[in-house]
């Protein structure tokens, strides 16, 4: 597949031309079976100039010392669990880290409460298991065994959402760097350069919490929501020009002033207050993340493309505000009907996305 036939390409794909330019000028030592060394690792996550002027483009917008903890822990013989709220980046940059480090971002195991132990340690093809019996060629290899014995980092999306029982199928995996296979007596035993990237959501926290033997096997590292909002202003700018692109939309690049009232608007009712203290406002029961600004921002950029002027405005702003904000009807309608009121129609620059709004009021 290439970057330019497909919906969205892979990190290893969209960014190939990236990682070949930092392999290439890449003179630091690269532990076995990397790709690119850790320095040029955490060059590659948060962008930078190479000597000859190839501009690496910012994957992640964040805390350095965090990523370089991130890659550190890779280098070690430690999984990595990637930690925070939702839209926090986990599995953007988990993909990349994979990416980077493997050249292969797609060995990958999405945790769901019907994820099964054959997702994580291997499965059989039924139909040769019945016409030959076990055999290693009847054998169907997970993500993880086949990073096992290719020596690449293999994914699992949403960790805590999986059943204790199959969390806990990891362990040996971790500790011992192998999986058995008792059917066939014989173990896959894992080449330098495995190790697992996991990802898990706060807000679920206690749904399936990971038992202490598989905790100590991996390194957390807490991702936190942007700090500023100059830095979420900039994400979602940043992502949302990107995925314009992709879908080839045929509006202008979104204004900074449009992106910055979204990012704006959702801070403050995350954080229960305005930016200035003033004004106490209700929290909607959503999580208002950064990931669903940046949703906001391109649905309302397809919009202007096809039914505006081509340019982002206030009109097309209200619609995805209403979807993201209103997840409980009745609460969250009444939280943003009070965050209209009380803050949005006392900003004279914001009356038009008052107006806008107002004509979409559900009440």
């Amino acid at each position: 597949m290439t970057a330019t036939n497909v919906l969205r390409p892979t990190a290893e794909v969209q960014y190939a031309e990236e990682l070949a330019a930092l392999a290439a000028a890449d003179d630091k030592h690269r532990p076995p079976h990397w790709k690119l060394s850790p320095q040029a690792v955490v060059r590659y996550v948060l962008g930078g100039t190479l000597p000859d002027g190839t501009v690496i483009s910012p994957k992640y917008v964040g805390d350095r010392r965090l990523v370089e903890v991130a890659v550190g822990t890779l280098v070690t013989d430690r999984a990595l669990l990637l930690v925070g709220v939702p839209g926090t980046a986990k599995s953007w940059l988990s993909e990349h880290l994979a990416a980077a480090i493997s050249g292969n971002s797609t060995l990958i195991v999405q945790g769901t409460a019907g994820t099964s132990e054959e997702a994580v340690r291997y499965g059989w093809n039924y139909a040769r298991l019945i016409a030959e019996g076990p055999s290693e060629a009847a054998l169907v290899p997970s993500p993880i065994m086949r990073a096992m014995r290719l020596g690449t980092v293999a994914r699992i999306e949403e960790l805590t959402r999986m059943p204790s029982e199959v969390q806990d199928s990891l362990i040996t995996v971790l500790s011992e760097k192998a999986l058995p296979v008792p059917e066939l007596n014989f173990q896959v035993q894992a080449v330098p350069g495995f190790t697992i990237i996991g990802t898990a959501n706060d807000r679920d926290r206690g749904v399936n919490q990971m038992s202490s033997a598989l905790a100590r096997r991996f390194n957390t590292v807490v991702l936190p929501p942007p700090s500023t909002e100059d830095a979420e202003v900039e994400i979602v700018s940043q992502r949302a020009a990107q995925l314009g692109r992709a879908l080839e939309l045929p509006a202008e690049p979104p204004a900074l002033d449009e992106v910055r009232r979204v990012v704006r608007i959702f801070r403050e009712l995350r954080n229960g207050s305005t930016v200035d203290g003033r004004t106490q406002v209700k929290k909607p029961s959503g999580s208002l993340s950064t990931a669903e600004a940046i949703s906001v921002v391109t649905s309302g950029m397809a919009l202007a493309a096809h039914f505006g002027d081509g340019r982002l405005g206030a009109d097309e702003l209200a619609a995805g505000l209403l979807g993201a904000v209103i997840k409980d009807r009745v609460s969250d309608t009444a939280a943003w009907q009070e965050y209209l009121e009380a803050v949005v129609k006392e900003r004279k620059e914001w009356r038009d996305l008052y107006r806008a709004c107002r004509e979409l009021d559900p009440a």
